[in-house]
């Protein structure tokens, strides 16, 4: 890419000049944290089961999958944050159609949640890696704007139930459309630095992908176990502990915190290049399949907890280590290859909640820890691929200066 790489910031330094592209992300994902967080709830005012209603969010994933695969090209081609700018407007819309609480309501609402998020996060992430150029500096913008939209599941119980006391579920959903339409405004009037359109055509963005197609592998697989198994985490607390909608936003609250924490770090590590990303991806999978499992079979609430926040620190870790990997790798094609890794996530999410959901309704709890330990055991494929492929490059990069 032909941008000047600029001197490295420090974290803060970096953030101070990231900080609305950070807020945009933690807005992006507001409706799904209020969605996970109240699916009980949402559930019994649509007279509906949670495990129907869960299974609605994945509907998301069919959604970005096709707003991801005609749109991501066109992330080199625009304005970062005015793509950015429209995926709010859409966020909004879907805020406000959610507030209806009908079933075909909230399929709409998760279907057009998901083809906004298909925009607005990549569009984020490519923005705040061209700041920094493309040496370890991008790498670590795009995970740092990543990780804080981890706080907005950390924040859950501040930010999202403690609201909803006063307005409900349906208020926050209101004051989610309000701050995405502000941030579209903003992003809309002041798109920033705009850089020279991609030299690939349409379709050669496409074949510039052909060797991240391990990462994008790892990349859906890691969102089907982890996104899928968390449509149904309010239901395994509900059902295995009795917790209260509010008791579990503290739950909900650990997952988001480690997988902030371990998003930050693992993204700070890696970007420096003191450790291998490959290295960190493979075996951070290795230790969530442990993690996955044993939530869904302790009957000890403590354990159950500590597993749940393990599980997060984990695919945090391998999530920063596949931006991190596209943002080095993607060259003239970043904004191409963000988009269809934001595409395969939230496509694997709808693969995960609809598989898991099959599996809760024929094994019950069981049913959906082998589903999504199973997807687990798959992600470990392409990331063992991913790891052979780094081996390959170094060693031939180590010929090449003897």
């Amino acid at each position: 890419m032909s941008v000047a790489v600029e001197e490295v910031p420090g974290d803060l330094r970096m953030a101070r000049r990231l900080w609305p592209l950070m807020l945009a992300s933690a807005v992006s994902l507001l409706p799904y944290t209020i969605f996970g967080t109240f699916l009980v709830r949402i559930a019994r005012d649509a007279n509906t089961s949670a495990a129907v209603m869960g299974g609605l969010r994945g509907l998301g994933g069919l959604a970005a999958l096709a707003a991801g695969a005609v749109l991501a090209p066109l992330l080199d081609r625009v304005a970062r944050l005015r793509a950015a700018a429209f995926g709010l407007v859409a966020l909004a819309v879907a805020s406000l159609i959610g507030v209806i609480g009908h079933v075909v309501a909230t399929a709409v609402f998760c279907a057009l949640v998901g083809a906004a998020m298909a925009v607005v996060n990549p569009a984020l992430t490519a923005s705040a890696a061209d700041r920094f150029g493309d040496g370890a500096a991008a790498g670590r913008a795009a995970t740092l704007v990543t990780a804080t939209g981890a706080l907005t599941v950390m924040l859950a119980a501040p930010v999202v139930a403690l609201p909803a006391l006063v307005w409900g579920w349906r208020g926050d959903l209101v004051m989610t459309a309000v701050l995405a339409l502000a941030l579209a405004v903003v992003f809309h009037v002041r798109p920033g630095r705009v850089l020279p359109a991609s030299g690939l055509g349409y379709l050669a963005s496409y074949r510039a992908l052909r060797g991240l197609r391990p990462l994008l592998a790892v990349a859906f697989l890691r969102a089907a176990a982890f996104m899928g198994h968390l449509s149904y985490l309010a239901l395994i607390y509900d059902a295995g502990f009795g917790l209260s909608p509010g008791a579990f936003a503290l739950v909900w609250t650990l997952s988001g915190g480690t997988y902030f924490v371990g998003n930050l770090v693992a993204g700070r590590v890696v970007g420096s290049g003191r450790v291998m990303a490959h290295h960190v991806m493979f075996w951070a999978l290795a230790v969530s399949l442990v993690a996955m499992v044993g939530i869904y079979f302790t009957g000890v609430l403590p354990v159950a907890v500590v597993l749940t926040g393990v599980l997060g620190l984990c695919h945090s870790a391998v999530a920063a280590c596949v931006i991190t990997l596209m943002v080095r790798r993607g060259g003239e094609a970043r904004g191409t290859a963000l988009g269809v890794t934001g595409a395969a996530v939230n496509l694997g999410t709808f693969a995960g909640a609809a598989v898991g959901g099959v599996g809760l309704g024929v094994a019950g709890l069981p049913g959906a820890a082998v589903v999504f330990g199973g997807i687990t055991v798959l992600s470990l494929v392409p990331a063992g691929l991913v790891w052979r492929s780094e081996l390959v490059v170094r060693r031939a990069s180590a010929s090449g200066r003897v």
